[in-house]
């Protein structure tokens, strides 16, 4: 009877740990990879070279813009007593890595000269970060995935009337905003891109392997 009772206790002791370490995976939140580790697959040319257009683009350029005079000024007028690469009403939108927490990073710290990242706009990737998931897009989305071409409140978090820049009169024009940073997938490569990267392989190379968890 004694042996009995410790396979019991044994048994209900895994189960609770089991169910433990369950409901912690559940309930994690996710965390920042930063732009590099997006590169891996966006900066390739038979995905659309999403790299490469954020490179040109005003936001991967964010904190060098508060370095100009016209950001100096403006920091001025203002009452800034720091500059505004430095200051945390500026950096907070100009910079994808302000204020992240050690407990908010994947494995890299963000850094905060690569200006307003991938994971502003799309969100937190270490959940939808794997060619697996992004490879569908209903995956990626369930797994945290941002779409912001379909929510204009995504921009309007910066781009808004607290902005030093903002004209009321002018507002702020989503779909010409989202025109401007266009970096979609090639229609004939969403939801395919894992297969036609394996024809697109050299003979020999080696399959590209994705970094663990």
């Amino acid at each position: 009877m004694q042996r009995s009772w410790s396979s019991v206790w044994f048994v209900t002791a895994v189960a609770t740990a089991l169910l433990a370490g369950a409901a912690r995976i559940a309930t994690a939140e996710p965390k920042y990879v930063g732009v590099q580790d997006c590169a891996r697959c966006h900066k390739k040319e038979l995905i659309g070279d999403q790299y490469g257009v954020w490179k040109k683009s005003d936001h991967a350029k964010a904190m060098e813009s508060l370095k100009t005079e016209k950001a100096q000024k403006i920091a001025k007028e203002r009452g800034l007593t720091v500059p505004p690469d430095q200051a945390d009403d500026c950096v907070k939108c100009h910079s994808t890595a302000h204020g992240l927490t050690s407990a908010q990073l994947f494995k890299k710290p963000l850094q905060i000269s690569d200006g307003v990242q991938c994971e502003s706009c799309h969100g937190p990737g270490s959940d939808y970060r794997k060619k697996t998931v992004m490879s569908d897009e209903k995956k990626a989305v369930a797994a945290g995935l941002h779409l912001p071409s379909k929510d204009e409140k995504t921009c309007t978090q910066c781009h808004n009337k607290d902005s030093p820049t903002w004209n009321p009169a002018k507002g702020f024009d989503f779909e010409a905003a989202k025109k401007k940073i266009a970096h979609a997938i090639p229609k004939d490569v969403k939801g395919h891109y894992i297969e036609l990267e394996k024809k697109a392989r050299k003979p020999g190379a080696p399959e590209e392997k994705e970094e663990e968890e």
